[in-house]
C-alpha cells in the first residue's frame, strides 16, 4: 500500500511540473528578440555606422490569435471607439474580427507619446533670433559629414542605382537620411502599433489622422507579412531609416533589393523609398534647391535668423520637393546644407583615393 501511495503522490507531483511549464508566458523580451532599440541621442556616434537589420518575420498569420505571444493585456480592450474601428476594419478591409480584438487588448497606452503629442507650439509666439543657427548646429556638424561620407561609401551601389532609377541625386538620398535617422542609428524605439493606437484613441489634436495611419499600419503589415507589434520607429509611428508614415510607406516604399519584400530598415529599400519618394514629388535632377539672396524681395525668398542676423535664400522647386518630406524651412535648409557638405567631401576622399 505504502508503494502505491508513493507512486500516485510522484505523478500527481509530475503533471503539475508539466501544467506549471505549459502556462508559462512569453515575455515581452523573448517575443521581439529581434526588435532592435538604438540610442534616441544624438550625440557623435564613432562610424563607420552600420544599421542593423530587425528579423521581422513575414507570413504572420492575419486570421488568428494567440494571447501567448503578444505578452501582457494593455488598455484597450474595451474602448467603444476602439470597438467602432476594428467595425470599420473589418467591414472595409476584410479583417477577423477574433484577430483585431486580441491585438487591441494587448496594444499599451503610451504616457509618453501623449505628452509629445501635447498642444501645438506653433502659436506660441515670433521664433527667438538665431532658431536657424540652432537648428542647423543640430545637423551639419563634423559627426554628420563624416558619417555620411561612410553611409555613402558602404551603399555606394545602391545609392547610384536609385539615382539612376529615380532622376534624383545621390546627395540628397544621403541627405534625407542623415537629417532623419542619423543615417539608421536613430530609427526609434517605440512599438509603433502602441504608438499609433495612442494616438489614435487618447489625444484629440490629430486623432483622426492617426487613425487614418494606424488604418494604413495594420494594412501594411498584413501586405508585408509582418507582425504588427514587431516594428520599432518615432514616437509618432514614422518608420525606417526615411521615417515613412505608413500611408507613405504603402504608395512610396520599394522592394528595392527584389527579395520579395518592402523593408525600410535596410539600407538598400530606404535608399530606393527616398529616391522614389523625390522623384513622385517631382524632383528635377541635377537643378537648383537653394542659393544665396541678397535681400528679402521676391516669392522665392525665404528668411533664416542666424545669431549674426537674417540669412536670404532663394529657393527652387528642389527645395519645395524637400518640404514635402517635412513643411518646415529649416528642415529644408538643413537636408540642402547637409547634402552639399556630404558631397564636397565624399568626392574628396574619391579623388584622393584615385
Amino acid at each position: 500500500m505504502t508503494k502505491l501511495i508513493n507512486r500516485l503522490v510522484f505523478k500527481s507531483a509530475f503533471i503539475v511540473l508539466l501544467s506549471a511549464c505549459a502556462s508559462d508566458p512569453v515575455t515581452e523580451d523573448n517575443a521581439y528578440s529581434g526588435v532592435i532599440n538604438p540610442p534616441v541621442t544624438t550625440r557623435p556616434i564613432t562610424p563607420p555606422i552600420k544599421p542593423v537589420t530587425p528579423s521581422y518575420k513575414p507570413s504572420y498569420p492575419y486570421d488568428s490569435y494567440s494571447n501567448d505571444y503578444y505578452g501582457s493585456s494593455g488598455n484597450y480592450g474595451n474602448d467603444y471607439a476602439v470597438k467602432n474601428f476594428i467595425r470599420h476594419m473589418v467591414e472595409k478591409h476584410g479583417f477577423s474580427e477574433t484577430y483585431l480584438q486580441g491585438l487591441f487588448t494587448q496594444a499599451q497606452r503610451l504616457d509618453s507619446v501623449i505628452k509629445l503629442e501635447g498642444p501645438s507650439s506653433s502659436n506660441s509666439g515670433p521664433a527667438r533670433p538665431g532658431s536657424w543657427s540652432r537648428y542647423r548646429g543640430k545637423f551639419l556638424t563634423e559627426q554628420h559629414i563624416s558619417n555620411g561620407v561612410d553611409f555613402w561609401r558602404s551603399n555606394a551601389s545602391a545609392i547610384s542605382q536609385a539615382s539612376s532609377a529615380y532622376g534624383v541625386d545621390p546627395e540628397y538620398i544621403v541627405g534625407i537620411i542623415g537629417v532623419e535617422t542619423y543615417f539608421g542609428k536613430n530609427i526609434g524605439k517605440t512599438c509603433v502599433f502602441d504608438a499609433l493606437t495612442t494616438l489614435s484613441f487618447d489625444t484629440s489634436r490629430r486623432s483622426k489622422y492617426f487613425q487614418s495611419e494606424l488604418e494604413q499600419f495594420l494594412l501594411m503589415t498584413r501586405e508585408e507579412g509582418y507582425n504588427p507589434r514587431q516594428p520599432v520607429g518615432s514616437w509618432a509611428g514614422a518608420m525606417g531609416l526615411g521615417q515613412f508614415m505608413p500611408s507613405s510607406f504603402r504608395k512610396l516604399a520599394v522592394d528595392f533589393d527584389h527579395n520579395g519584400r518592402r523593408d525600410l530598415w535596410h539600407p538598400n529599400d530606404a535608399i530606393g523609398s527616398v529616391a522614389h519618394y523625390f522623384s513622385r514629388n517631382g524632383w528635377n535632377y541635377k537643378n537648383p534647391v537653394a542659393q544665396p539672396a541678397n535681400g528679402s524681395s521676391g516669392s522665392s525668398v525665404i528668411e533664416l535668423s542666424t545669431y549674426e542676423g537674417n540669412e536670404y535664400w532663394m529657393v527652387h522647386p528642389n527645395f519645395k520637393v524637400i518640404k514635402r518630406y517635412n513643411n518646415s524651412n529649416k528642415y529644408a535648409m538643413a537636408v540642402h546644407q547637409l547634402a552639399q557638405a556630404i558631397k564636397s567631401r565624399y568626392q574628396y576622399a574619391q579623388v584622393s583615393k584615385n
